[in-house]
């Protein structure tokens, strides 16, 4: 009986072959070396600086990655994903405000923890079609929980869902500077914004950073 031969899969329809353990764990340590690297000094590096941290040949990564842009997508897709799950969770409080602080605080501390996270969704520059459609899928989360604290009476009507990455650079410049001298300083002004932000209040809302002193001043402007 002749044996009939299974036809060849379609050109494209190949599966993927997995990576043997040793690459596996290089692409494992390529990832999270990007990942510590782009949090502290943001996405204006280069592979070299990456493979140096890793601890392994540059040609490891371009074995891996092709390019820059291409850790940029494999890493911050799911980080934009976690903002937005985090203006998902905003709309389950009862009062919009509390959701909207919540929104704005933890976003904040992402942004302030991660340098290139702040980078790839508030200045756009880096990634490729995966990032820009994550942050495609932000803008309307962000809108709905602005609205919603809007419609509630709480959120001043003329601020439009466009502010919220101008006020996230704004506190992330202040984080950038003066992060050895004063971490967590945007937790001050973040609660000055908020203030603005609100339609009426008994009275100010305690700041929960001190300012800084005149010699920490100095020392963040230099």
């Amino acid at each position: 009986m002749t044996r009939k031969t299974a036809p060849a899969p379609p050109p494209g329809d190949t599966p993927a072959r997995p990576l043997r353990a040793d690459a596996e764990r290089n692409r494992q340590r390529i990832l999270t070396a990007a990942q510590q690297v782009f949090a502290q000094r943001g996405l204006d590096v280069t592979l070299d600086d990456i493979a140096h941290h890793a601890g392994v040949g540059v040609g490891t990564i371009y074995r891996r990655f092709a390019n820059r842009e291409e850790l940029v997508e494999a890493i911050f897709d799911k980080e934009i994903q976690r903002v937005i799950e985090v203006a998902e969770e905003a709309l389950t409080f009862e009062d919009p405000w509390d959701g909207l602080v919540h929104f704005f605080t933890t976003a904040g501390q992402d942004f302030a923890d991660d340098r290139g996270l702040r980078e790839v969704l508030l200045v756009g520059t880096h990634g490729k079609d995966r990032v820009a459609a994550a942050r495609e899928r932000l803008s309307p989360a962000i809108s709905t929980v602005m609205e919603r604290a809007q419609q509630h009476g709480s959120l001043r009507d003329d601020i439009e869902v466009t502010d919220f990455p101008l006020i996230q650079m704004m506190l992330g410049t202040a984080t950038q500077f003066s992060q050895t001298v004063s971490p967590g300083l945007w937790e001050r002004y973040l609660a000055v914004i908020l203030d603005g932000l609100r339609v009426s209040r008994q009275a100010a809302t305690p700041l929960p950073r001190r300012a800084l002193t005149q010699e920490e001043f100095d020392r963040t402007a230099r």
